[in-house]
């Protein structure tokens, strides 16, 4: 069954921030030393980022860096920045506003009035609030208080494939169903303070983003249209360290081991070549690719493992130039401007989350 694209949109916050904001605010933020300070710069330097969006602006966390206190309490903050429940207050308040806007351009470009939508499915990994931005949406874009409501959570970069899989099941279960799927992420709250090189490598790719997709049964007249038409998910073995997300005192601690890209060289092309296999498809008969730049080197690793032609990565690199890493909606920003552009198909969407585990949709 294919799972027929209607409408899709994007948003990202007003605050931009270049990647010369951004190691200045690492320096002062997270290096002790002018030896921390040089390995900022070249971390900062090769992330593949030039640009970025943030719900706070970056002048804030010099706030808490300077702020007029000298008593012990303060300068714990100034160590760790802001606590959890602080940061998720952060999210309560800028999650929903960017996740409706994302929406209702979906909604507007599917001609499909709010009270139509019949599910709902919502992604996130960076914050947590009930009630939460399935409400907000409900209430904002006039959805119907009956709407069926799923949230997929804390699954990190690929999460936004889960949400296109769980559209595709309620489609399949209900040929009536028009499913609105919406993932949003505020990274950016998460900016972990003080000297952790781990920790370094996430603040000098993430950005906040929100992107969501009006969806339903393919039916006559959708044959030309972009759509979903098969999942696949695989477990790498031996990588269950490779990448963590876990709930800390003060932000979510995000763990990126140097060897994601390693794994993904030596693992990643059995597995695809089988699940491309059972479409009855090669790597050959792929037209384009969405590959999540969770970072440079990883969508290198792609590149190499699956032997892919020149430039089939291009839109990934400059979505992260332009817009970061925003975890889990980045891959529909990828896709909205294949789509825009009239990329070949099939089309094949990638990401990588916490397990390893690689996440996939076959686009037709």
């Amino acid at each position: 069954m294919k799972l027929a694209i209607l409408g899709l949109g994007t948003a990202v916050p007003s605050h931009v921030m270049t990647q010369r904001e951004a190691t200045e605010l690492a320096r002062q933020v997270c290096a002790n030393t002018d030896e921390q300070a040089s390995l900022l710069r070249v971390l900062y330097r090769r992330s593949g980022v030039n640009t970025r969006h943030t719900v706070v602006p970056h002048q804030i966390a010099l706030e808490w860096l300077h702020p007029g206190d000298e008593d012990s309490n303060v300068q714990t903050l100034v160590q760790l920045g802001p606590t959890t429940y602080e940061r998720m207050k952060f999210y309560e308040e800028h999650a929903p506003p960017l996740a409706l806007e994302a929406a209702a351009k979906a909604i507007d470009q599917a001609g499909l009035p709010g009270g139509e939508i019949t599910h709902l499915v919502t992604v996130s990994c960076t914050g947590f609030v009930a009630p939460g931005t399935d409400v907000a949406l409900i209430r904002g874009l006039g959805l119907p208080a009956t709407v069926e409501r799923t949230h997929v959570g804390f699954m990190g970069c690929h999460g936004a494939i889960n949400g296109l899989r769980v559209a595709r099941g309620l489609a399949a279960a209900d040929p009536a169903a028009r499913v609105l799927v919406c993932a949003v992420e505020l990274c950016s709250l998460h900016y972990h303070f003080g000297w952790d090189p781990k920790r370094c490598v996430g603040n000098s790719i993430f950005a906040d983003g929100a992107a969501a997709l009006v969806t339903r049964a393919s039916q006559p007249g959708d044959e030309s249209g972009w759509g979903v038409a098969a999942s696949g998910s695989c477990l790498i073995p031996d990588s269950t360290d490779a990448i963590t997300w876990e709930v800390g005192d003060h932000g979510f601690l995000m763990g990126l081991s140097p060897l994601v890209p390693d794994l993904i060289r030596q693992r990643l092309r059995p597995w695809m070549e089988a699940w491309l296999d059972r479409q009855g498809l090669g790597l050959r008969d792929i037209g384009s690719w969405a590959v999540h730049p969770g970072g440079p080197r990883i969508v290198t690793a792609v590149e190499e493992a699956l032997e892919l032609p020149e430039g089939a990565t291009a839109v990934s690199r400059e979505v992260l130039a332009e817009l970061g890493n925003m975890s889990s909606p980045t891959v529909i920003f990828i896709l909205e401007r294949l789509r825009q552009r009239n990329a070949a198909r099939p089309c094949v969407a990638l990401g990588f989350g916490p397990g390893l585990v690689a996440e996939a949709l076959s686009l037709v």
